[in-house]
């Protein structure tokens, strides 16, 4: 995994009363201990991957409380775990990524909504919409109202995020329903401190088994019982929600001295919105707001008798609401005027309809509601001071780039140093530049960076583990093979069945490309079926290729992804061979960010104990490269840059290895498959040499010394 938290883990043992410090997720799963939760699942992706990599570091303490914790293959297997709550009175929590993880485990979800539960059933969502995110934006909330399960969205600190859990067990019995929590990255990563309670057993767990197992038709998603669950839905369900919601003060109201307009907002936007606020001087350094606040901590169901009583007698409420469509804004608005009462709604009219509201989205925002609905509560320079305040920010970008000259480029995502990924991608061109232009389906994972440049191949990105499926449809109508691009966790998280499976019952004459690293590498390199044997994780190692075979697939080859010129030649055989069906080529290479976490400290020790340790490393000679940068353009390396020509007589800048580079030999090796100009040099960095290596380095030094200074001496001649 991307880090061990095995320190961080001996703080989940903290009894009651003591004071835990940490990190968000760590806060989520001692919460997690301290609600009595008989079994966990989830399925890796920012921003709750490391939530994942606890709890297979903490198994130790799991397996002493009797809680049973799944690395499961896919969100849609971590979902279906739900379903031991549906009879038996036992709580479970899974997490993954939203929205892409709830779209995978969507039918799981809707089935579990339906039947209803009797233990807690938490569902933990990393959520990371905006501009740090990776996935398509879209929302959790219109699958929480689709299939009627409630949605958190908690405060960003760590008692607020505690609490969230636990109540959130409580509201799921209390209602018969899932409960869905979502954790936006800023909550996933902040710091702070809650005073904690003891761990609990679970009353039915590991240690101790269900006697006798249970059978109730009523909870079998089959008519009639779903016409039944339907109606407990909105005549029981609903209402209990709402009841709790209220008895639990779950949502908070902060009053301010403006009291005649407020702010109604998630409580995932509380940190931001209480920022800006200070920024316009409406809010102090310790949280008190001049604004009154109502902030929800339960985004769905929203309560409508807490929502009139804070909005009526005001002139104006806003309702903060990240992302499209204005879900929260609309039923805001619907409650309002079904209760008859006048006050003014903002929201989308003022804030953008899309996009993360940033701090200075929201002072923007902010600054113009107070502007158009109670300048005057500010004084009589009011609104002036206000806009003023929000002025500085929107200026700091156009002098940014006074300053530079120019607007900074973009700088797009790309392979890690050393990625045995890339070698792959730069086999690709090389084969279509021999056979011409080939469709390529891409896939989600960190392969996904061969559609930017330098390589830019890949025509669709689908989903997870769908880069073989999403070129059935186009392969019978190309004129030659199609390439599709699949790495071994999408393979084992649905392209093995959608993919692969589908592919051989079909027919389908195509390449598929596996990558083989070892890992879930884009999301820090957790375990997977394949990966190799991790102790935290306790995988069981399965075979690719084994499982292709298993399924008819004949034509198999494995290559070492550095091996470019080798690579080239099979995607060669495997586009123009008369055998016809699904050929795969799997690209072997591990992860090179998990290698080199793997060997340091074991290099480290051997230094440490004297013992000889040898690092290779690539340069380039700058008399011989001729300054095309074609080096770059295939490979892409971040190691591989330029520098000033040190020749007088040539201007063009030469290609030049920096001190990142970690020697996987890939620029040699596109060197050697493109022919490309022999400029590239290996050196083997000895530390610890031995005495005989010594003595040839310091004879070997002395012979190039005397050569270069006859060199010199003879130029020096030539020169006179």
């Amino acid at each position: 995994m991307e880090r061990s938290f095995a320190e961080e883990v001996k703080r989940l043992s903290l009894g009651a009363n003591e004071e835990f410090h940490g990190e968000g997720i760590l806060a989520v799963t001692k919460a997690l201990l301290q609600s009595g939760v008989s079994y966990i699942g989830g399925y890796q992706g920012a921003p709750v991957s490391h939530l994942i990599d606890v709890l297979g570091d903490a198994r130790e303490l799991l397996d002493e409380l009797g809680i049973y914790f799944e690395n499961s293959a896919s969100e849609a297997g971590a979902a279906a775990m739900l379903g031991a709550s549906i009879n038996y009175p036992v709580r479970g929590a899974v997490t993954w990524k939203s929205t892409v993880g709830t779209n995978v485990a969507s039918d799981a979800l809707s089935n579990l909504a339906s039947a209803g539960v009797q233990g807690g059933a938490l569902v933990i969502l990393g959520e990371d919409y905006g501009e740090g995110s990776s996935i398509i934006q879209e929302r959790t909330h219109a699958f929480a109202m689709k299939s009627q399960m409630w949605l958190l969205d908690p405060r960003p600190n760590l008692g607020s995020i505690v609490d969230a859990v636990e109540h959130g067990f409580e509201l799921s019995e209390a209602s018969q329903t899932p409960v869905m929590l979502q954790l936006r990255i800023r909550a996933c990563h902040v710091h702070g401190s809650f005073v904690c309670k003891d761990n609990r057993a679970p009353a039915i767990s590991t240690r101790e088994a269900i006697a006798q197992p249970r059978f109730d038709f009523a909870n079998i998603n089959l008519p009639p019982s779903i016409y039944a669950q339907e109606r407990m839905k909105i005549e029981s369900r609903w209402p209990a929600a709402l009841a709790y919601i209220r008895d639990a003060r779950l949502n908070e109201r902060f009053d301010g001295d403006c009291a005649d307009v407020g702010l109604v907002l998630p409580g995932g936007l509380y940190n931001g919105t209480l920022r800006a606020l200070q920024q316009l001087g409406l809010a102090d350094a310790f949280g008190n707001s001049r604004i009154p606040l109502q902030v929800l901590n339960v985004v769905y169901p929203m309560v409508p008798d807490e929502l009139i009583d804070f909005c009526r007698g005001k002139r104006a409420v806003l309702m903060v609401e990240e992302g499209q469509p204005n879900y929260m804004e609309d039923a805001l608005h619907a409650m309002l005027r079904k209760a008859g009462c006048d006050t003014r709604l903002h929201g989308k009219d003022i804030f953008p309809m899309a996009g993360e509201y940033t701090g200075e989205v929201l002072v923007r925002g902010l600054a113009e509601f107070i502007r158009q609905a109670r300048p005057e509560a500010l004084g009589d320079q009011g609104a002036v001071r206000v806009a003023d305040s929000a002025a500085p920010l929107a200026a700091l970008k156009p002098r940014a780039v006074e300053a530079l000259g120019e607007p900074v480029p973009s700088r797009p995502p790309g392979f890690c140093i050393g990625c045995p990924e890339r070698p792959v991608f730069a086999a690709i061109k090389l084969m279509q530049k021999e056979l011409g232009s080939v469709h390529v389906s891409a896939d989600i994972g960190c392969h996904t960076f061969g559609t930017l440049p330098p390589f830019n191949t890949g025509s669709t990105v689908l989903g997870y583990g769908l880069g073989l499926a999403s070129s059935s449809g186009i392969a019978p109508l190309m004129g030659n093979r199609v390439v599709s691009i699949m790495g071994d966790g999408g393979f084992w998280h649905n392209g093995f069945t959608s993919g692969v499976v589908n592919a051989v019952y079909n027919g389908q004459d195509s390449v598929l490309v596996i990558l083989k690293n070892g890992y879930t590498s884009a999301t820090g390199t957790q375990a997977i079926p394949s990966s190799p044997t991790q102790p935290a994780a306790r995988p069981l190692t399965l075979d690719i290729e084994a499982a292709l075979k298993g399924v008819g697939v004949g034509w198999v080859r494995k290559v070492r992804s550095y091996s470019v010129a080798e690579m080239r030649d099979t995607l060669q055989e495997a586009m123009t061979t008369e055998e016809g069906g699904l050929k795969v080529i799997i690209a072997d290479g591990e992860c090179q960010l998990e290698r080199q976490r793997r060997i340091k400290p074991v290099t480290a020790a051997k230094l440490k104990r004297g013992e000889r340790v040898v690092r290779t490393r690539f340069g380039i000679d700058d008399d011989v490269c001729t300054g095309d940068h074609s080096c770059i353009r295939l490979s892409g390396c971040p190691s591989l840059t330029i520098k000033p020509n040190p020749s007088a007589l040539r201007t063009d800048p030469v290609a030049t290895v920096n001190q990142g580079c970690v020697g996987c030999g890939l620029c040699g090796e596109n060197a050697h498959a493109a022919i490309l100009c022999p400029s590239f040099y290996k050196a083997e960095i000895v530390q610890n040499a031995g005495t005989w290596e010594r003595l040839l380095h310091r004879l070997r030094s002395g012979v190039i010394g005397l050569m270069a200074g006859k060199a010199r001496d003879r130029a020096e001649a030539l020169a006179a």
